[in-house]
């Protein structure tokens, strides 16, 4: 039987999730879309609020689906399938939702909204919950907050490639190789974080 988590136990999944372990920047899940939105500050801003979204409910509905239809049939070994099913759904409806709602948004994501589907952070989350043994506020809780750790490090490299964009950069280095770079850069200095939570 699992200890009860105190609040202090929360506080440190949620700085972990967002600091610590970063999904992005840590771990190295989701790049493709952090790279492609990055360019313009709406346009990170819009993708960071769709994955939060995404997220969140594809971590919770994910367990729910481990919980009561994997395990108690034996079909855990179809985990990977219903995931990613799950996560598709969600996607399709985010994209119908910013369609009709914020068509400028919608056309500012362009293919980098489908890509949701097969980001591997959303897929990732979704695993960490499963192998870290979370119940459900767990993974709710655990779920948010990368997702929101996710959003951090897209608007804060969005910030960074603005400045870079009026800066002088050599020509050779400009476009995907100053973004590579900048990545690397910032992904170390969330190493810095390390040892703050176990």
């Amino acid at each position: 039987m699992h200890e009860a988590w105190t609040f202090s136990d929360y506080l440190l999944l949620i700085i972990g999730a967002i600091l610590v372990k970063n999904i992005l920047l840590t771990r190295f899940l989701g790049n493709c879309p952090f790279l492609g939105t990055s360019r313009r500050m709406e346009t990170a801003t819009g993708m960071a609020m769709a994955v939060v979204f995404v997220m969140t409910l594809s971590g919770v509905i994910t367990w729910l689906v481990q919980a009561y239809i994997l395990i108690p049939l034996k079909l855990e070994y179809l985990q990977t399938i219903f995931f990613i099913l799950v996560i598709a759904a969600l996607v399709q409806f985010v994209e119908m939702f910013l369609q009709k709602s914020f068509p400028a948004l919608y056309q500012a994501l362009g293919i980098f909204l489908p890509l949701i589907t097969t980001n591997c952070a959303v897929l990732g989350v979704a695993v960490i919950n499963i192998r870290e043994d979370f119940n459900l506020l767990q993974t709710m809780v655990f779920s948010f907050a990368s997702a929101v750790g996710y959003g951090f490090a897209l608007i804060l490299f969005t910030g960074i490639r603005e400045q870079l964009e009026a800066s002088s950069i050599p020509e050779f280095m400009k476009g995907t190789a100053i973004g590579l770079l900048t990545a690397g850069l910032l992904s170390l200095s969330f190493f810095g974080f390390a040892g703050m939570v176990d």
